[in-house]
């Protein structure tokens, strides 16, 4: 048994530093690496591509709306070719990085309300697909298992990777639960550790309210601003090596 750990991270900005990427870098396998519109800066971009190669973990784009403020995680009324435009942009930062250090992007993984936003709306998920297939055809889609985003990739060619996640509960439809609701996110490594080993031992989820929901996940991840998020990756990951759980990047670099 095999699957992919992937963290958002490449977040910080400017002075203000955000997650804890050195240490994550040490437990994952897939870095989501933010482009500059939602988080993230040009010299953050340059240093986490660096940091990302040294550790031998495959680089992904992580594309979200433009909302420094709002971290990304707000709805934004922005039509299907205005998102392809956004989405082309970002990747076109990052690639750019990653073709002066020499690695490839391996996958594509949108953010936050964007990733929402496509899991749900079919217009949204065929302009990202759209914008992927355009950059970087042979690279991964990453999405939430069972979207529209999914649905989407495959209908245009790209290789898919059904993502789950590690802190974040789920309505009884198999969406992620809105983060406005007070218990949106999983708080404690109990709560976190039971959840993973459910999605990769068992291939399901429990919902907040309380319907098992079956899905098949090639990669988890793990919210790079989470509290405690590098103890946990690092925690659950050897919990599961224990279960004879072996991990790789699905972009074949580790």
């Amino acid at each position: 048994m095999r699957i992919d750990l992937n963290a958002d991270v490449g977040e910080s900005y400017g002075q203000f530093t955000i997650g804890e990427d050195d240490a994550l870098f040490e437990s994952i396998t897939s870095a989501n690496i933010a482009c500059g519109l939602h988080a993230g800066d040009f010299n953050v971009m340059r240093k986490t591509v660096e940091k990302a190669s040294r550790k031998n973990v495959s680089i992904g784009a992580h594309p979200g709306y433009p909302d420094i403020q709002g971290f990304g995680r707000r709805d934004m009324a922005m039509p299907p070719r205005e998102v392809y435009n956004a989405v082309v942009y970002q990747i076109g930062a990052l690639k750019q990085f990653c073709a002066i250090q020499g690695v490839p992007i391996s996958h594509v993984k949108p953010h936050g309300a964007l990733y929402n936003t496509a899991a749900v709306d079919v217009g949204i998920a065929d302009a990202i697909a759209e914008a992927v297939y355009d950059t970087l055809p042979d690279a991964y889609l990453y999405g939430l298992c069972n979207s529209e985003l999914m649905e989407a990739g495959k209908r245009i060619g790209l290789k898919t990777a059904g993502e789950a996640f590690a802190d974040r509960r789920y309505t009884a439809e198999g969406t992620l639960c809105s983060r406005l609701l007070s218990n949106a996110v999983l708080r404690t490594y109990e709560e976190i550790e039971k959840q993973v080993k459910d999605i990769v031992l068992k291939k399901q989820v429990r919902s907040v309210t309380g319907e098992l929901i079956s899905l098949q996940a090639d990669t988890i991840c793990f919210h790079g601003d989470g509290e405690g998020v590098a103890h946990n990756a690092s925690t659950i990951r050897r919990a599961l090596e224990e279960a004879g759980v072996r991990f790789s990047a699905l972009g074949g670099l580790t």
